[in-house]
């Protein structure tokens, strides 16, 4: 259980580091910005022609009659909603990454060589178009992933008692884990890691997953958040990234360095490598 708090610990690292770096930071809002207002302008179409669609969707309900039609069909305009609101959650990253894969390419190199020994970040070698292939098509079988989870949540919801308690507490330990491996695919992908092996990684360490992505998924549910968080989740992801990996993790992470005591103490005993 000591891995929810090294989690939280580096979700907390990445935006301090954020804080100290300006220019990173400013840089890195871009690409949450936009993607807000696309994701903005698609929940406030759905607003507005979401009902329309359901009464297109559901011929078979004109001839109910009142007020079995409107009810069933408000309920399921509520459902549509509902997901769509979860499917922003669940995508937001994914999309907000790929939109600025240059940008938090570049902020997570400078987090790396911030942080490592040398002064050096791995680099994938790969040309942009290449690395901007490989984001969008492990997003997408992330996404597919999600879904399914997304789809068996929304069913069990119906279960009295666990719908309304058990599968809330899910659902954000699942939508934690999605978007934690969103973020640390940007320092991971450098590396050449490929989506399998990072899978693999992740499950190794749930508690950790859990501790950094639950966090920011309840966080990305207040508006506007996710876009300020997104530059230090980037930050705080690449320092996960090289746990994960083994690497080691300098000062310039934005501890202090009387805050080491507090670290893992067999990576202490390793040597420089602080943890949260």
């Amino acid at each position: 259980m000591r891995d929810l708090g090294v989690g939280f610990g580096y979700l907390l690292r990445g935006q301090r580091w954020v804080a100290r770096h300006g220019k990173s930071y400013g840089f890195g809002l871009l690409p949450g910005l936009i993607t807000l207002v696309l994701y903005a302008a698609a929940l406030v179409a759905l607003g507005v022609y979401g009902e329309d669609f359901v009464t297109w969707a559901t011929p078979f309900a004109d001839d109910w009659t009142s007020p079995w039609s409107g009810l069933f069909r408000g309920f399921l305009t509520a459902v549509l909603f509902a997901l769509a609101l979860l499917l922003s959650v669940l995508t937001f990253t994914a999309v907000t990454l790929l939109v600025g894969q240059p940008f938090y390419e570049s902020l997570s190199e400078r987090v790396d060589r911030d942080v490592s020994p040398d002064g050096t970040a791995p680099e994938s070698g790969l040309p942009l178009w290449r690395e901007l292939w490989i984001s969008g098509r492990d997003s997408l079988r992330i996404l597919v992933r999600a879904l399914v989870w997304a789809i068996l949540l929304f069913a069990l919801g119906f279960v009295p008692f666990i719908g309304q308690t058990v599968v809330p507490v899910l659902g954000f330990v699942v939508t934690g884990f999605f978007l934690t491996e969103e973020l640390v695919a940007v320092a991971m992908q450098r590396r050449r890691v490929d989506l399998r092996e990072r899978l693999a990684l992740l499950r190794s360490r749930k508690t950790l997953v859990w501790g950094f992505g639950t966090p920011l998924g309840l966080a990305f549910l207040v508006p506007f958040v996710a876009v300020f968080l997104m530059p230090g989740a980037v930050a705080g992801a690449t320092l996960m990234a090289r746990d994960l990996l083994g690497e080691e993790i300098g000062e310039g992470a934005g501890d202090d360095p009387g805050t080491a005591a507090d670290g893992d103490p067999e990576t202490l005993a390793e040597g420089e490598r602080a943890t949260p």
